[in-house]
Parts: structure tokens; sequence; C-alpha cells
């Protein structure tokens, strides 16, 4: 079900908890094929990560695996954009990557979780979308939490904990992020 602040809720036990289930199965599927490749395997990469996200992605898209993956589906990626090695995408909620973004190696940006209440954790899956839109470069070993936006031209600094919008032109680090300074040109 979705709710107004842009949050999926999924029971377990459902037809639809059931659903996420198989499309993490093929995820890592299709990730298992994708990280027996190497950097000189760009068009095979582009390829088998088509095929993750069931749309095909532009000639200028640059992944370096290894690379992982809860789902696929959800995931959306514009032109000229770069994925540095070891990145973890949990697509649940949706991931729109505009054009000419930069993710750095280690980077996760994870769109689902559960309640915080010990009872319930359990009961239910949370999501909510992630956007990244044009020109922002998240630097190495970063952390994107689900219900964020990450403005055009900015910077979210290496080890950073994103848990809240990033203003567009600004640079931003710490845990949690904090706006560190305008960037503007």
């Amino acid at each position: 079900m979705a709710h107004e602040d842009r949050t999926r809720v999924i029971p377990g036990r459902t037809p639809e908890s059931a659903a996420m289930l198989a499309d993490v199965k093929r995820a890592m599927a299709i990730t298992a094929r994708l990280n027996r490749l190497t950097f000189n395997d760009a068009d095979e990469v582009r390829v088998l990560f088509s095929e993750l996200i069931g749309r095909q992605v532009d000639d200028s898209f640059l992944l370096i695996p290894p690379f992982y993956a809860t789902g696929g589906a959800g995931t959306r990626v514009g032109r000229n954009v770069f994925i540095n090695q070891n990145c973890t995408f949990y697509d649940l909620g949706g991931l729109d990557i505009a054009d000419d973004v930069l993710i750095g190696p280690n980077v996760s940006l994870i769109t689902s979780g559960h309640p915080l209440e010990p009872s319930r954790r359990r009961a239910f899956t949370t999501a909510k979308p992630i956007v990244i839109e044009r020109n922002v470069w998240i630097a190495a070993g970063a952390t994107v939490i689900g219900g964020v936006t990450i403005g055009e031209n900015a910077v979210v600094a290496a080890g950073s904990v994103v848990t809240r919008d990033v203003p567009a032109n600004t640079l931003v680090g710490g845990n949690p992020a904090r706006v560190v300074r305008s960037i503007a040109e």
C-alpha cells in the first residue's frame, strides 16, 4: 500500500512479500553473472544491468563490478552514469538516478527497512524512494537512506550517511550528513 509520504509498506507472509522475495532471487542471479565480469566487459555489464532493471541503459553507462542489488525493476538510470565497484542498491522503494551522476566505490543506496518496534520488525518491510538529480557526485563509502532527494550538482562527501534531502549545489558530509557549504559556480 502507498502512503502520502511515499512510504510503501509490505506485510510479511503475503503475495506482495512473496513477489518481493522472487525479485530478490532474480536480482541475485543476475548480479552473480554480472560479478564474474571485469572492467573490460563494459558492453556485457550494460546488457546484464539492462536485464536487471528491465530497460535498456544508454551506451554511456559504466559500472565496475562487483555490484549488488535486491531488485532492479524499481531502478531508473539516466545517461552518462558511472557506478564504481562494490556498490549496493536496494530499490524496493524506487531509485531514480539522473544524467551525469557519479557514484563512488562502496556506496549503498538503501530504499527499504523495517519498523523500529521489536514486535513489528519482522512483520513488515517499508520502502521509500531515493531520487538523485542531475550531475550529483556521491563519494566513496556513502550511504543514502530511502525518502531522500539529492539535488542537482550536489556532492555527498565520502563516508557520509544521508538521511535527509540534500539541497542542489551543496556539499554535504558527516553522519548524519549536513550541509558543509555551497558549491554554486
